[in-house]
């Protein structure tokens, strides 16, 4: 090899084994080279035991899923681009056309929106289910029930429901006569209780996705989601699909959220903290007619939450009185300084967003008039958070 490029291309020289450091390292790869034909022959992707291609897994990328199926008090875990990739991933790899899938009322909404597109499309229907009232889901239940949803809390409202209850009405259907006959799978939407405020599986769920763009990550710039089981049935299932379309995420991406898990207790218990301050404190303003958040004894679902729970993450989200205009509420928000306007949360940097919530509600009717700001608080200082409400306050 005499020319400099064959040279650099198949250079010989490998780096000694056994080194190690507190971050994983990176390894970024499309391609991966085989030894030998034998070797390309015999390798297994499917439980994880070699490489064979990118897609299908790096050190890097096998490193995070432990952490992440660990995090989850799972068994398996399959990454994906986003959170809603991770949706995504469930509803393609258990349904069919026939088949229906239930959704709570209050989920995060692109959730709903490939539902009523992409998967009606598919024929495959949808019902929205009322997460408060496990007795709705139970009349909803039927023979072609393939996969029910589950949120907790309720995407902006923050309603938090009787996880046990909607889990055991799907298995007293599932011991039917009249139940499908795959069985229906339960799927938790986890990314607020990100597995340190609960565990999915200790209270019944299948399958717990996560968008790891939220608190895995933690720095408001990575898009990342997880699929995690402890059934390795189930995880075929994911993973071989997984597999068909191609998902896949960078090097880079996993080093990033590897990285956020180091601190991740440590940012959801001071948010946490944070967040109970400025929401108790935003109870008692005058312009307020209530403030949602799991932990605060008047929230929806607040009984649940105590029961189940060992935090409560960093959004709460505040209902104006009916006086209070939506263009006032508008302005409102334009006027705070460190609440930025911008969706997602769990980062560095507080944010808010105004919601016209009639218009996001199918089953239960919204009970409330005024409308409604969802805040996230970050990592300032509480006092200056509370000092920029107070003055945008002061303007309504």
């Amino acid at each position: 090899m005499s020319d400099p490029s064959t040279q650099l291309i198949h250079h010989p020289y490998r780096p000694p084994a056994g080194f190690e450091s507190v971050s994983p390292p990176v390894h970024k790869a499309s391609t991966i080279i085989f030894p030998s034909v034998a070797a390309l022959r015999s390798r297994d992707w499917k439980h994880k035991t070699g490489y064979t291609y990118g897609l299908h897994g790096t050190p890097t990328t096998f490193t995070l899923e432990e952490r992440i199926a660990t995090l989850e008090g799972g068994g398996f875990c399959t990454l994906v681009p986003s959170g809603l990739a991770a949706v995504v991933l469930v509803d393609m790899a258990l349904l069919k056309s026939g088949d229906e899938v239930l959704i709570p009322d209050n989920a995060y909404g692109p959730n709903k929106a490939f539902a009523q597109a992409e998967l009606a499309s598919w024929g495959i229907s949808c019902q929205f289910y009322d997460a408060m009232n496990p007795a709705d889901l139970a009349a909803r239940l039927n023979g072609r029930t393939r996969l029910v949803w589950l949120e907790a809390p309720g995407s902006i409202t923050l309603e938090f429901p009787d996880i046990p209850a909607l889990v055991a009405a799907v298995k007293a259907h599932n011991a039917s006569g009249g139940a499908h006959p795959q069985a229906a799978i339960t799927a938790l939407d986890n990314t607020w209780g990100a597995g340190l405020a609960f565990n999915a599986f200790t209270l019944g769920a299948d399958i717990s996705v996560q968008a790891l763009t939220k608190y895995p990550s933690g720095g408001a710039d990575v898009l990342m989601g997880s699929v995690v089981t402890n059934s390795e049935a189930l995880h075929h299932l994911m993973h071989f699909c997984h597999m068909r379309v191609g998902y896949g995420v960078s090097g880079n991406d996993a080093e990033l959220v590897l990285r956020g898990l180091n601190s991740m207790a440590l940012r959801y218990a001071a948010q946490d903290t944070a967040t109970r301050q400025l929401a108790s404190w935003l109870q008692g303003q005058p312009q307020i007619a209530a403030v949602l958040h799991p932990a605060l004894p008047d929230s929806p679902g607040h009984a649940q939450w105590k029961r189940d729970c060992l935090g409560a993450a960093c959004l709460f989200s505040a209902v104006f009185r009916p006086d209070i205009t939506p263009a006032q509420i508008d302005r409102f928000c334009d006027s705070l300084q460190l609440f930025r306007l911008g969706y997602s949360w769990a980062g560095p940097m507080s944010l808010c967003v105004p919601y016209d919530m009639p218009a996001l509600r199918a089953v239960r009717p919204w009970p409330h008039k005024g409308g409604l700001v969802r805040f996230s608080v970050g990592l300032e200082a509480v006092a200056d958070l509370q000092a920029d409400l107070a003055q945008a306050l002061a303007g309504l």
